[in-house]
């Protein structure tokens, strides 16, 4: 049987694995039996990536959808060369693989794909509408995922793209509900996009009432959305690329002390400093930014001094998906603004 991690898949380098391989196999005539091909609808691109694409597009969709066409079309995956990141899919389910037929799947089940894109075997027919302000791609492709691969059912009690919306980030609530605890003060980055709201949702619930959220974000009509939710008790507007006047807006809105915890969830970059800075000594910063450079983190804080726990956003926890469908149900604010925005 073929290798369950993919690396059957990979032509470049050969024995290495799918995500950091610079080409992937994407012929799906014949699937191995421990795989599975998915018939795909829409490419969430990570918003990292789908940034970077636009600002070398200039904004013109039909260029961000050659690129992409160029990118899976010479790696045989959506892997952006730049930022190394490429999001998920949701599709639905084609063929499954004789040795995985005792998974509780089935051809012409809807699902979505809960690993990345950048190790995500893709061929794509063509692309039928690309969407900027959410970060997607309407697409007539297919996929493959590997017998390691993590995956959801589409829930019945939610719209396709509102599912899509919040899966495509479920990581980074799942990781607040882990790290984030009762009387702590909690910084966010980027507080008012998806993985940022829903991470500001969680801490709310977490740090209870003696705990403090403060949200950031860089442009001041964004505020307005996360006083409407009730997802921080303040707010902070501030550039996160310039790290000392940002240290000192984010201290002031927390009486001149660091926090807890901070979780970066912004999709540009250099905002490493802006993450440890604030952060006090033996706390966490967590980078869920796909834009975050290892480097810059591990260096910076080093050069300052800082004792920081710094952990890399994985995309997969325990139970994620079930998390953060859970946000949303729990919070009908927080749905009708996703159902707005992103569906």
């Amino acid at each position: 049987m073929a290798c369950k991690y993919g690396s059957h898949r990979v032509l470049e380098p050969k024995g290495g694995l799918p995500q950091p391989a610079q080409k992937l196999d994407n012929d799906f005539s014949k699937i191995e039996d421990n795989e599975i091909l998915i018939d795909v609808k829409y490419l969430n691109v990570d918003s990292a990536s789908f940034t970077q694409l636009e600002a070398e597009a200039g904004g013109d969709v039909e260029k961000i959808a050659a690129k992409i066409l160029s990118i899976v079309g010479e790696r045989g995956k959506m892997q952006n060369p730049v930022t190394g990141s490429g999001g998920m899919f949701i599709g639905t389910v084609n063929t499954v693989g004789s040795a995985l037929a005792s998974r509780d799947l089935k051809a012409g089940d809807k699902i979505a794909s809960l690993v990345s894109l950048s190790m995500t075997p893709l061929k794509i027919k063509r692309i039928i509408k690309v969407y900027p302000d959410i970060d997607r791609v309407e697409v007539e492709a297919q996929a493959i995922l590997f017998e390691s691969g993590v995956y959801a059912k589409l829930p019945t009690d939610m719209d396709e793209g509102l599912a899509l919306a919040a899966l495509d980030v479920a990581g980074a609530p799942a990781q607040a509900a882990k790290l984030i605890r009762p009387g702590q003060s909690v910084l966010i980055l980027g507080a008012g996009g998806k993985s940022g709201m829903l991470v500001a949702y969680e801490a709310m619930k977490r740090v209870g009432p003696t705990g403090w959220v403060v949200g950031n974000v860089r442009r001041a009509a964004s505020i307005d959305d996360l006083k409407a939710l009730d997802l921080c008790h303040a707010h902070v507007v501030a550039d996160a690329s310039k790290p000392i006047e940002f240290l000192n807006a984010v201290l002031a809105a927390n009486k001149g002390r660091e926090y807890d915890v901070v979780f970066n969830c912004v999709n540009i970059q250099n905002t490493e400093m802006s993450s440890i800075l604030p952060c006090r000594q033996e706390g966490i910063v967590y980078f869920f930014s796909m834009a975050t450079h290892f480097g810059r983190a591990a260096l910076g804080a080093e050069g300052v001094g800082k004792d920081v726990t710094m952990i890399v956003g994985n995309g997969y926890s325990k139970d994620h998906a079930e998390i953060t469908l859970a946000e949303l149900r729990e919070n009908p604010k927080l749905r009708a603004f996703f159902e707005t925005r992103y569906v």
